[in-house]
């Protein structure tokens, strides 16, 4: 009776023990040498593309200040599938210039002006040259008002983010969504990508530093991130109810042996 009941203890704490994962799955970056200085050359970044859809924040200066205002004109535009609980001062936040299916957006005076496959750089550059001929010395900027990425699966706060900064990146993203959880796959994070009518699918490594140089750190405007949970998150409920069980019915049967031993 008693070896009964200590089968029963071992085989309650081994499925308890199973359900967590174990730890040489948690850490990031795990061929980094962590006890010194590491350098290395920054070659992976590229300047991000304007395509169909993203939404252009272009502001205009020039020598004659009252001649800028109709170049500055932005059309306000409400993002979709506002939910009915965000503030209307919010709905109201994405302003632009809005790049057409043809790679086009619209200036005052000047028409039409292609800046799909271009960076801002390049953009503001073309415009200052343009706008030259109705601005004394304009000096023009540009950037990408609606740029936003979503994160979702395994991670403390999935949602969509964005972000005003260019250089936004895999790590970035998933810190803006309070990082992965321990049940997270960190090895195969899905990034999903949609980029001149195309779309990729490609599995990043989180547990390598090789995640700095991918040419898919830098992440692009409407780009999203999956993290598969581990068998582990499958097992158990969000508000851990079953772990909190198994550790119940452990301490039960651990109680009842004793008392049976004593």
């Amino acid at each position: 009776m008693k070896f009964k009941h200590f089968s029963a203890v071992v085989l309650v704490v081994t499925i308890f023990i199973s359900s967590c994962t174990p730890y040489k799955n948690v850490p990031y970056f795990q061929d980094l040498k962590k006890n010194k200085i590491y350098k290395e050359k920054i070659d992976n970044f590229s300047p991000l593309t304007i395509q169909a859809g993203d939404i252009l924040d272009i502001h205009v200066t020039s020598l004659n200040h009252d001649a800028d205002a109709p170049f500055n004109y932005n059309l306000q535009l409400l993002p979709p599938n506002v939910p009915a609980n965000v503030d209307k001062a919010d709905q109201n936040a994405v302003v632009g210039y809005p790049v057409d299916q043809q790679g086009n957006i619209h200036i005052h005076l000047v028409g039409a002006v292609k800046v799909a496959g271009s960076n801002t750089a390049q953009i503001a550059a073309d415009l200052e040259e343009k706008l030259s001929e109705y601005l004394s010395k304009p000096t023009v900027q540009v950037r990408i008002q609606n740029f936003k990425v979503s994160v979702l699966g395994d991670v403390a706060h999935p949602g969509v983010y964005s972000s005003l900064s260019e250089r936004f990146t895999v790590t970035d993203a998933i810190a803006y969504a309070g990082d992965l959880n321990t049940t997270g796959i960190r090895d195969s994070v899905m990034l999903i990508r949609e980029i001149d009518g195309n779309r990729e699918y490609v599995p990043l490594n989180l547990t390598s530093k090789k995640i700095f140089s991918s040419p898919y750190f830098y992440l692009k405007n409407n780009d999203v991130i999956y993290v598969q949970p581990n068998r582990d998150r499958v097992s158990q409920s969000d508000s851990g109810v079953i772990k909190i069980s198994l550790i119940i019915s452990a301490l039960s049967v651990l109680a009842l042996f004793l008392t049976r031993v004593n």
